[in-house]
């Protein structure tokens, strides 16, 4: 873990932020000299002067940095400093993106397309159904999108749910240490996540969730994303904080409008009357908007050459596809005796070759 307690203990330093943190490591050159450099030249350094020289230099900093580190190790969790490459690059572009982030799970912060979804946590069950609906579209129209929410109650938990229901990959931003998940009752989610997704913190273990750290918690959904979708809001929350960091991060801010006098529609309506979110009604108008392709636009009758191109065990799932006509991924998993994961693996190669489609339920069937 090349330099990894020195990039940890310039996050963990009072006074010093991540604007601030990376001015300095870029005035000295690298993160390790800010640790070897005098508390006297320290101070010297525009913007340090002699409190914050006294702060970096304070040996308890790198002691905490290596106390993390054992439980990094211990908890395979994947440390990621902001020069990294595996760092967010839709965060990196972010002038207050945490200088470290601390992620567990299987999550690629990279591929191609991340949707935030938020809302309040008084969700109705109009609410959730539209959430479901517009993620179970999603996962049929642009399969290789990522689901980013705060894994609060209601509209978070609710598209976790959905995109793990929809075999999507979903990453939770968390406001404490990954050694704790917060709320308790979402625990087994989480734990489902990190099969294909995860958490992620700019938190160290044995922070506790502090109502400030959510806050700083919501830049992480709205810097991750290329669009912010806001489902049910009250006048104030979380939410809408998300959705104007998100525009100050030029992202693409969308909203569900709502009926007018209900409580947690007002957030939603004002962001829409006020030219702060787009007005959708579903997926497709969030693919239009983000001018996305969608797989089930402009697709061509399958040929039956195709299948010639096919390896033998994508020729035995084509076979029971055929006859019996769609299946859920588990089924196919069974029937074939594979790993749910190597059958997940293995449609979504198929998916993309056009072979078969995924309907809402995690159900394919062959595309004709």
């Amino acid at each position: 873990m090349n330099n990894l307690r020195y990039k940890i203990g310039i996050s963990l330093i009072k006074g010093i932020g991540p604007v601030l943190a990376k001015n300095l490591i870029a005035y000295l050159g690298d993160v390790e000299a800010v640790f070897n450099e005098s508390q006297a030249n320290l101070a010297k350094i525009p913007d340090i002067g002699p409190v914050l020289s006294k702060q970096i230099t304070d040996q308890q900093v790198l002691a905490r940095a290596d106390k993390e580190i054992n439980f990094i190790e211990k908890n395979n969790i994947q440390a990621l400093f902001y020069t990294d490459k595996a760092y967010p690059y839709r965060l990196k572009e972010c002038i207050d993106s945490p200088v470290m982030l601390y992620a567990k799970g299987n999550i690629d912060f990279n591929s191609t397309r991340f949707v935030g979804v938020v809302g309040t946590r008084e969700a109705s069950e109009y609410g959730k159904e539209v959430c479901k609906k517009m993620i179970q579209d999603l996962a049929v129209m642009v399969p290789d999108v990522t689901i980013v929410s705060g894994l609060a109650y209601g509209v978070d938990i609710c598209s976790h749910k959905a995109a793990l229901d929809s075999g999507l990959p979903t990453i939770g931003a968390i406001g404490h240490g990954l050694d704790r998940i917060y709320p308790a009752t979402h625990r087994s989610t989480a734990v489902k996540m990190l099969e294909k997704g995860g958490l992620v913190t700019e938190y160290l273990s044995e922070t506790n969730p502090d109502r400030q750290n959510f806050v700083q918690r919501n830049r992480l959904i709205a810097g991750m994303c290329d669009a912010i979708v806001v489902i049910e809001s009250a006048e104030k929350g979380g939410s809408l904080i998300t959705a104007d960091m998100g525009q100050s991060y030029n992202r693409d801010v969308f909203a569900f409008p709502g009926r007018v006098g209900d409580l947690y529609s007002a957030g939603c309506n004002a962001l829409i009357k006020n030219n702060k979110a787009g007005l959708i009604e579903s997926a497709s108008d969030l693919i239009n908007s983000m001018c996305w392709e969608s797989v089930t636009n402009n697709k061509a009758p399958i040929q039956p050459s195709l299948f010639l191109d096919l390896t033998d065990i994508q020729q035995i799932l084509v076979s029971l596809l055929r006859k019996e006509e769609s299946m859920t991924i588990n089924q196919i998993a069974i029937n074939m005796g594979l790993p749910v994961s190597k059958t997940s693996s293995m449609l979504l190669e198929m998916e993309f070759s056009g072979v078969v489609k995924c309907l809402p339920g995690n159900i394919y069937k062959l595309r004709t």
